[in-house]
């Protein structure tokens, strides 16, 4: 519903159809060799150079292909990080940038050129999610680095315009911020069908032990590729859950067990349950004694 002027049910079907030849095999490689992951790790604002290099080349020797760096802040700073982050990883490594919505449509063109001589993969929600056309006049303004969004699109709708505008080179759906499983998966056939690859948005929290499910989805049964397509990975409250994600060698290992891998512990629920959780009665008992928890 809503999206048939760019992708019509009969499209849908035969994209669906399409993507069963050989998802067997591509099955069995995917529980052999896992999925592609990057880090985020290494490039949070606030680092000191040292602390940024350290985990860039720390994320190369893990295996991941591709880091991701904060931008936005200050942009002499933005130039060294990243030209330090570039001569830890050397020339093969991916990196991406993030401004998170911070620039109007002019300023986001001036940075990411700013920025170019290091390479930058993408540069990651360079506006407000909400401009489609914005995006699409920093597309044109800062080619070749990519442009990529997704994490804040509430609805289908949103990305099909994405891609109609010819706005964003890299798609990044989230798990939970759109209408759950089935909207996802109408995002991935507009995907599919304007051949724009999803690297999906998995800020740890969670996000990642459920997006997994949706990349392999699309590898096993959609567009049958990995091809320029990563998974964000952060290493970040993984054993409150019942299957938590895996990464080896820089890569998402398969997950085996039924559903979306979104149980939780009990015990995480009974802790940390906003606001009778033990976590935070203990926290509300420590400021009514007037004592710092």
């Amino acid at each position: 519903r809503y999206i048939e002027d760019a992708l019509t049910r009969e499209e849908a079907v035969t994209l669906l159809r399409e993507g069963k030849k050989g998802a067997a095999e591509r099955e069995a490689l995917l529980l052999a060799r896992g999925y592609p992951a990057y880090t985020t790790s290494p490039g949070w604002l606030g680092y000191s150079d040292e602390k940024l290099v350290r985990l860039a080349k720390q994320a190369v020797v893990d295996g991941f292909p591709q880091i991701k760096l904060k931008v936005g802040a200050d942009l002499a700073d933005d130039v060294r990080r990243l030209r330090s982050a570039r001569a830890a990883v050397g020339p093969d490594i991916r990196i991406a940038v993030d401004a998170n919505q911070r620039w109007n449509v002019a300023e986001a063109v001036e940075w990411t050129r700013a920025l170019a001589d290091s390479d930058p993969y993408w540069i990651e929600e360079p506006t407000s999610p909400d401009d489609i056309l914005g995006h699409a006049a920093v597309r044109r303004g800062v080619a070749p680095v990519k442009v990529a969004t997704g994490e804040h699109v509430q609805n289908r709708i949103v990305f099909k315009q994405l891609l109609q505008a010819e706005a964003i080179d890299v798609l990044q759906i989230d798990a939970a911020r759109v209408g759950g499983v089935n909207e996802n998966l109408a995002i991935l056939l507009l995907a599919a069908k304007y051949r724009v690859p999803v690297c999906p948005h998995a800020g740890g929290v969670g996000l990642c032990e459920l997006v997994r499910h949706l990349s392999m989805f699309d590898f096993v049964a959609l567009s049958g590729t990995t091809e320029d397509r990563v998974i964000e990975y952060v290493d970040h409250l993984h054993e409150h859950f019942d299957d938590p994600a895996v990464v080896t060698g820089g890569r998402y290992t398969a997950p085996t067990a039924p559903g979306f891998s979104s149980r939780m512990h009990p015990e995480s629920i009974a802790t940390y349950r906003y606001p009778d959780g033990v976590f935070w009665a203990a926290d509300l008992a420590a400021q009514e004694k007037g004592t710092p928890s």
